[in-house]
């Protein structure tokens, strides 16, 4: 098996500080937990940013500061989301990629998301993925639902994105595909040759689902934005905490974990 990419899904666009006082808020903040994701195990960290009231933005002046001090404190992948909050436009949504970062999520469809409609109109995909292609980013695909899978299939053969893909099944989001071993089981087998996947289980489903996807050779997407507890009824203290159990898991597994360095060359991502 290919050694494990632990992503770090740090802050997300709908949790608050109500819910998770540990939240990170601040560039500074997202910063530090990023730092210290990286040094629990974590490759890649998958970023929204946040105004200094707490709620979301994508605004290109917070990422280009996030960016710059996580790239002061460790060496990690960044990747930005172009989900950014219910209700942004896409124009919004787009503004992180045009600074290049090494990675960004991209939606493959329209799901319904607790009493929410995440939008993802098809010609703004498109837009997104020539977005990519144009600044040299390399697209995350989003996968909430099996339809989504068969749309990034349906543009691999139209040529609107190349291989080798590099997916994540979001799956136990209310509206979108169950976080059951099952789910996990049929997107992985719709795969195309030569993709690679990550899953991020939303609350309870985030810890089977990693176990899962460590013996199955995939990677794992843990972090605040999908699940704020350590177990049932226990707030995790950090990111951090969260990370560190997906790596000793995957060492007692003995499936060894990617530094940023060896994710980026399994990726196919530029090094320099």
């Amino acid at each position: 098996m290919d050694k494990l990419i632990i992503t770090a899904a740090l802050t997300g666009a709908e949790v608050t500080r109500e819910q998770q006082p540990n939240l990170p808020i601040t560039p500074d903040e997202i910063a530090d937990a990023a730092a210290a994701c990286a040094a629990a195990g974590a490759a890649i960290v998958h970023v929204h940013a946040r105004n200094p009231d707490g709620s979301s933005t994508q605004d290109k002046e917070v990422y280009r500061q996030i960016i710059e001090k996580t790239r002061a404190r460790c060496d990690v992948i960044v990747q930005v989301s172009t989900g950014g909050a219910v209700g942004m436009t896409p124009q919004e949504r787009l503004a992180p990629v045009t600074l290049r970062p090494e990675m960004a999520t991209l939606s493959m469809g329209t799901v319904n998301f607790g009493g929410d409609v995440f939008m993802n109109h098809p010609a703004d995909m498109e837009l997104f993925a020539a977005a990519m292609q144009e600044h040299g980013v390399k697209p995350e695909f989003e996968v909430f639902d099996t339809g989504m899978l068969s749309t990034t299939l349906r543009w691999l053969k139209k040529g609107l994105v190349q291989a080798p893909l590099h997916f994540d099944f979001v799956l136990g989001i209310p509206g979108g595909m169950a976080g059951t071993p099952e789910a996990l089981m049929f997107l992985r087998s719709q795969l195309p040759a030569g993709s690679s996947w990550t899953v991020a289980g939303i609350g309870a489903a985030q810890l089977p689902l990693a176990t899962l996807a460590i013996v199955l050779g995939g990677h794992v997407r843990v972090g605040f934005e999908d699940n704020i507890y350590f177990r049932k009824g226990e707030l995790a203290h950090s990111n951090a905490q969260l990370v560190q159990r997906i790596a000793t898991l995957a060492q007692t597994l003995d499936r060894p974990v990617a530094t940023a360095a060896q994710a980026r060359v399994m990726l196919g991502l530029a090094v320099g």
